[in-house]
């Protein structure tokens, strides 16, 4: 006796109509041509609480430190968990720190919640520093605190990230 109303679906389709090829988003159109898939984040890395590294860390994606690292380490985002102890330099777009560092920290933007502690230098674009974080140290702001070595000298990378394979 009644039908269907094709006055609430968006394509004027009635329910249960399947959209005609031409009909289709965009992006699955692409992606039905060959066309590369979105690129997917990466989960990040879990050192966990019972994990020690000794050496230097390197990623362009995210790591979570809960364990112990006696080394560098250079990433995109990298958290300290409050039981993490890192002896080493760090180097990264976007730094929290909830457990201890002992280096310097290099970053765009460093959070040092409450829980931190912090013996070193931090050079930084943004920081934030939590009421009840310990640190002892310098606190120097510069514009770009990540690549000062290669801005200083084109081309080089940093002697912390230097390629061991060219060595004799």
């Amino acid at each position: 006796m009644f039908s269907k109303s094709r006055i609430n679906e968006p394509s004027g389709k009635a329910e249960g109509e399947k959209p005609t090829p031409a009909e289709a988003p965009p992006a699955r159109a692409k992606a039905d041509a060959g066309s590369a898939a979105p690129k997917v984040k990466a989960t990040p890395s879990v050192l966990s609480s019972d994990l020690t590294v000794v050496g230097n860390l390197r990623t362009a994606g995210d790591i979570q430190v809960e364990g112990t690292v006696e080394g560098d380490i250079r990433a995109h985002l990298l958290t300290v968990g409050e039981s993490a102890t890192i002896r080493g330099e760090i180097i990264a777009d976007d730094v929290v720190i909830n457990g201890r560092v002992i280096g310097r920290v290099r970053g765009l933007k460093v959070r040092l919640t409450s829980t931190a502690r912090v013996e070193g230098d931090i050079i930084h674009k943004t920081i934030a520093i939590e009421s009840g974080a310990h640190f002892e140290g310098s606190v120097q702001r510069q514009e770009d605190p990540i690549e000062p070595e290669r801005a200083a000298t084109p081309g080089t990378a940093p002697a912390a990230f230097a390629d061991t394979a060219s060595l004799p």
